[in-house]
This record gives C-alpha cells, sequence and structure tokens, in this order.
C-alpha cells in the first residue's frame, strides 16, 4: 500500500507540473494583458508597471521565476487586487468554499445513498419511483435556476432563511449547501441503485442469503460493502470539484469564496490568481483521488493491484 501511494503521489506530482506549464503558457498566447484594460494610462506609465509585475521579461524567464516562486510556496501578488497576494486571497475566500462544500458533499452522500437502497430494495414500487423522479429533477434542473428559486421561496417569501451573504453563521450556509448538493444527490443515488441490483445478483451475495444469516446482515456485511464501490469513486473527483468549482453558487448567494475570486480573475487576466486557484484545484483533484483509491482499497483488495 504505500508503494501505491508513493507512485501516485509522484504521478500527481508530475500531473500538477504539467499543469502549471499548460495553464501558464495558454494564458500568455491569449490576447491582451492584465493591464490592457487600463486606457487611461500613459505607455510610459504602462512599462513601469509592467516592470513592476516582470511582465516586461521573456516569458520563458517569467515562468521561471514563478516555478521558483512556487518552489517556495510564494503564488506571487494580485495584479487586479492591489496590495493582496494570491496566497492572502486565497486564505480569505477558501473557508467559506471548504465548509459550502463540506456540507454539501455529506448532505449529498447521505441522501443519496439512502434514496439509492430505498430504491434497490424496492424496484417498480412508489419509493423507486420517487427516487427517480427525484434523480432527474436533480440532474436536469441547472443550479443557477434552482438558486434564485429557493431564494424566493425560502427568503423572501417564507422569510425562513436571508437571501445570500454570509453574516448569519449556519443560516447562511442551509441553501447554498441544499442547492449545490442536489445534482450531487441525484447522480450518488442513481449510481448506488445501479450498484445495489449488480451486487445483489452476485454469487457471494446469494451464498450468503442461502446460509440464512438474515437480511440485514446480508446488506449491511455484504451488499451495501460492494455496492458502495462506485459511489466511493465518483466522490473523489466530485468533492474537489465541490469544493473549488461552486462559482454559481458563490456568485448567487454572493458567498465570498474562492469561486468569485476565480471568475474575477479570468475576466480581469489577473495571471498570478488563476495559475493559484488552478493549482489548488489540481492538488485537491489528486489528493481526494488518492484518498478515494485508498477507501476502494480497503473496501476492496481487489482494486489494490500490484501496488
Amino acid at each position: 500500500m504505500l508503494r501505491f501511494v508513493g507512485r501516485r503521489l509522484w504521478e500527481g506530482t508530475l500531473t500538477l507540473a504539467a499543469l502549471v506549464t499548460l495553464t501558464f503558457f495558454v494564458m500568455r498566447l491569449a490576447p491582451g494583458g492584465p493591464f490592457s484594460k487600463n486606457r487611461k494610462i500613459s505607455p510610459e506609465v504602462l512599462e513601469h508597471i509592467k516592470a513592476a509585475f516582470h511582465l516586461d521579461e521573456p516569458v520563458w524567464q517569467q515562468f521561471a521565476r514563478y516555478v521558483w516562486g512556487l518552489l517556495h510556496f510564494d503564488f506571487g501578488p494580485s495584479t487586479r487586487f492591489r496590495d493582496y497576494s494570491v496566497g492572502d486571497l486565497i486564505a480569505s475566500g477558501l473557508p467559506y468554499s471548504l465548509t459550502i462544500g463540506f456540507w454539501a458533499i455529506v448532505v449529498a452522500a447521505m441522501v443519496g445513498v439512502a434514496l439509492g437502497i430505498a430504491g434497490a430494495l424496492r424496484r417498480n414500487t412508489p419509493t423507486d419511483y420517487v427516487a427517480g423522479i427525484l434523480g432527474v429533477v436533480g440532474i436536469a434542473v441547472p443550479i443557477f435556476v434552482i438558486g434564485p428559486l429557493f431564494q424566493v421561496v425560502f427568503a423572501l417569501k417564507l422569510n425562513w432563511l436571508p437571501v445570500g451573504g454570509s453574516d448569519q453563521g449556519w443560516r447562511s450556509l442551509v441553501m447554498p449547501v441544499l442547492v449545490l448538493s442536489l445534482p450531487n444527490i441525484a447522480y450518488i443515488s442513481r449510481l448506488t441503485r445501479g450498484s445495489m441490483i449488480e451486487t445483489m445478483r452476485e454469487n457471494y451475495v446469494r451464498t450468503a442469503r442461502a446460509k440464512g444469516i438474515g437480511a440485514r446482515r446480508t446488506l449491511m456485511k455484504h451488499t451495501l460493502k460492494g455496492a458502495l464501490l462506485p459511489v466511493i469513486a465518483y466522490l473523489g473527483p466530485s468533492t474537489a470539484g465541490i469544493i473549488t468549482g461552486s462559482i454559481l453558487i458563490e456568485t448567487v448567494f454572493a458567498v465570498p469564496g474562492i469561486g468569485r475570486h476565480f471568475v474575477d480573475a479570468a475576466l480581469n487576466r489577473d495571471y498570478p490568481l488563476v495559475m493559484g486557484i488552478t493549482l489548488l484545484y489540481g492538488a485537491l483533484l489528486i489528493v481526494f483521488n488518492i484518498l478515494t483509491d485508498l477507501v476502494r482499497g480497503w473496501l476492496d483488495p481487489r482494486a489494490r493491484g500490484n501496488g
């Protein structure tokens, strides 16, 4: 297992290096720059600003400087937010994104697995149909439609929750967490249902039933353990995506997370901030994928391979 983790960490490091290189040069190939919208400044002042951010250097030298900074955990200064470094901006927004993303994936996993199990155990019954309808609605209706609808119903009409912001504690988290978890509830419920049905047809489950150990014990000890493997494989990349990719949610509910910083940085060509958030997303994706493989290997030794 240690050999497997070491190999995956090495592969993840190479992936991050390729991600940094590709993102850096693709952004430089696009026309314009972080200060191209400043039409009121003179060319001389613009040249001084570029020199301050080392944008007047050759591209290869800029890349070498950026990599050297990364090796010292320095993401550089933001060209959009003056007097703030990229690390400061990520540190200020990441707690909000982590909090919303964590609770969203917890709610999605618990509700999705419960709906999937109910649908698999009661196939072609009203319970199965309700779970299927919820899954279709969660996948088909986009979150930029569900979000404002929740705001109108629960905030403006019923006055149960705040419309947005982050200044009312847990009440400010309820609607963003629910809206962000709905699509993942749909996917997890369908994955769980299909995997449960397939696992219940396996020979080892039939053997457990034939031994007369009881339906509940067969479900908890044999069926559920095998049925959750596809769900765990899905949770790895989806968790990283939820934490760092909740751009629409943070915009609709005015949450000061890193998603809003990423949109603003992309629109204003803030090279260091885009690079920093992209690198953070890549690192989280690799870490969660490794954790997913470890959990799968613990549940099913066949998934460990030769590592």
